[in-house]
C-alpha cells in the first residue's frame, strides 16, 4: 500500500472516532405525565367481515406490541425540543393551542392545533412543539413492546431547515 494511500485510510478512520455526536435540543416548559400503558402482544385486528358501515379496520403488528396514552403539558412559551418516535403518533389538543413544526418539511411550516382538534405525527418524523400560551394534549402511541425512554421519545438535533 502506499504511503499516501495508507495515509488516507488512517486519517478516514481517525475522522470517524472523533466525529461529534449531533446535539440533541432539550425542551424547556414541557412535560410528559404517562396515563396509561398496556402490553397486547402481536396485533391482528380485521373488522372487513364485521364493520360499522363502510368503516373497518386492519391493525397488523409484526412483534409484541405496546398501546400507551400520555397527558403533556406545554407552558406559556414551552417547547418540545426536537425529537422523533419509531410510530405514529395520535394527538388530541384538550387545552390551549399547539404549533406543531415539521422538521421534515423543507419549509419547516408550523401547523397550528387548537382545543378539540386531533393529528397524526408520522413515524421517525422530526418535529418540536411549541405553545405561546401553555397547552396540554394527550398522545397515544403504538409502539415495539418495550422500547425505552419515556414516551419512547428519540431525541434529534434541530433540522437545518427550521429557524424555530
Amino acid at each position: 500500500m502506499s504511503t499516501l494511500r495508507f495515509t488516507t485510510v488512517i486519517a478516514v478512520a481517525a475522522s470517524t472516532l472523533l466525529a461529534t455526536p449531533a446535539i440533541a435540543t432539550p425542551g424547556s416548559g414541557f412535560a410528559p405525565s404517562p396515563i396509561v400503558s398496556g402490553n397486547f402482544g402481536t396485533l391482528n385486528v380485521n373488522t372487513a367481515d364485521d364493520k360499522t358501515g363502510k368503516w373497518g379496520l386492519h391493525l397488523k403488528t409484526l412483534d409484541s406490541t405496546d398501546i400507551g396514552a400520555d397527558r403533556l403539558t406545554v407552558q406559556a412559551g414551552g417547547f418540545s425540543g426536537w425529537h422523533a418516535h419509531p410510530a405514529p403518533v395520535f394527538v388530541t389538543v384538550v387545552q390551549g393551542t399547539i404549533v406543531w413544526y415539521d422538521g421534515s418539511n423543507p419549509l419547516c411550516t408550523g401547523n397550528t392545533y387548537s382545543a378539540g382538534q386531533s393529528f397524526v405525527e408520522g413515524a421517525y418524523v422530526p418535529h418540536n412543539v411549541w405553545s405561546a400560551d401553555g397547552a396540554q394534549f394527550i398522545a397515544v402511541v403504538i409502539k415495539p413492546a418495550g422500547f425505552p425512554g419515556p414516551a419512547f421519545r428519540l431525541d434529534r438535533p434541530k433540522p437545518n431547515n427550521c429557524n424555530f
